[in-house]
């Protein structure tokens, strides 16, 4: 990979995200970076209807979280929420497998006006982002339809069934992401990875087979990745083999591929130069430098808000370290 860049230039971060645990990341990422330096990109093949509705629970997750309105507790969904509109639904014999609090609600609603009218999803994205006074650029994936479907034994579902409705209990054997060969990244995500202002691109530690890889596997964005003069970095999901959030760890296995974080890092494989794994793994750091990454060893479970800031600045500064030692040409 060419790590060659204008060092006078402003920094442009750019930061990966799925869900709860990308989200994490992404709020200490913005306490520490100014509103133009960073942009999130949030996975959207999670995105399905739902009552009518149009429902994008990762970007929701982080445009609720950078707003200061996520409940904290959950991680998803907003805080003193109440639950008059299911609980009606329920009386009345109709679908409440997927909750959508009362205030949630409002957000799908707008979403899906916005969309029926023309508007794109990432025009809806900066409206609501607006509204809820996030600062930072927070974009979806793309534009166009991706819908993550989960091979089981039973057959194929939808994410959200697979994930909601039957609460990960069916063994993966495989996942696809329909629409993904015709999809086209979000433009100004594209612009940005293919920009000498960048400076890092940051995988969140997010589900490295339905978060992060349906923005992978878009047209364009692989290559412009590892084209990009900006050290590609990811923070490991797994920790001491178990996953932080979600089914990451539970998906591992059923694959027949082992809950670590040095399988993280192999599964991601020469897109990165660097790799981020949690004190409880420091065991795995030299069969992981030994993939040819940069590795470093910090604490990587966030509980409170110092832990996501204190994560984002040493997986920053750890981005200038790689970033400078490919200007001296070390790497």
């Amino acid at each position: 990979m060419n790590k060659s860049n204008n060092i006078d230039k402003p920094k442009k971060i750019l930061a990966l995200s799925g869900g709860v645990g990308g989200a994490k990341l992404a709020l200490g990422l913005a306490k520490v970076l100014a509103p133009e330096q960073l942009t999130i990109v949030a996975n959207t093949a999670d995105d399905f209807t739902h009552l009518g509705l149009t429902i994008s629970p990762d970007l929701d997750t982080v445009m609720y979280t950078l707003a200061d309105l996520n409940n904290k507790e959950l991680g998803w969904g907003l805080a003193n929420e109440s639950w008059q509109a299911m609980d009606a639904m329920s009386a009345l014999g109709g679908d409440t497998w997927f909750r959508l609090g009362d205030r949630d609600l409002a957000t799908h609603l707008v979403r899906s006006q916005q969309l029926a009218a023309g508007e794109s999803l990432s025009s809806v994205t900066t409206y609501l982002c607006h509204r809820l006074g996030v600062k930072h650029t927070l974009l979806p994936m793309t534009d166009d339809p991706v819908r993550t479907r989960v091979k089981t034994a039973g057959g194929e579902l939808a994410f959200q069934e697979y994930f909601v409705r039957e609460q990960c209990r069916p063994a993966v054997q495989g996942f696809y992401f329909a629409g993904i060969d015709s999809a086209q990244p979000q433009p100004q995500w594209l612009d940005l990875l293919q920009s000498e202002d960048l400076a890092a691109i940051i995988i969140c530690p997010s589900n490295p087979f339905v978060s992060v890889d349906p923005m992978l596997q878009l047209p364009q964005v692989r290559a412009a990745m590892k084209a990009s003069a900006a050290p590609v970095i990811a923070v490991s999901p797994i920790v001491a083999g178990l996953a932080i959030k979600g089914p990451a760890a539970k998906m591992m296995t059923e694959l027949a591929i082992p809950a670590t974080a040095t399988a993280v890092a192999a599964y991601y494989g020469d897109l990165l130069d660097g790799f981020v794994l949690d004190q409880s793994d420091q065991s795995l750091q030299t069969e992981i430098d030994q993939l040819g990454l940069a590795t470093k060893v910090v604490p990587t479970i966030m509980k409170t808000l110092d832990d996501r800031i204190d994560l984002a600045t040493a997986v920053l500064s750890f981005a200038d370290q790689l970033f400078t030692d490919s200007i001296a040409g070390k790497h």
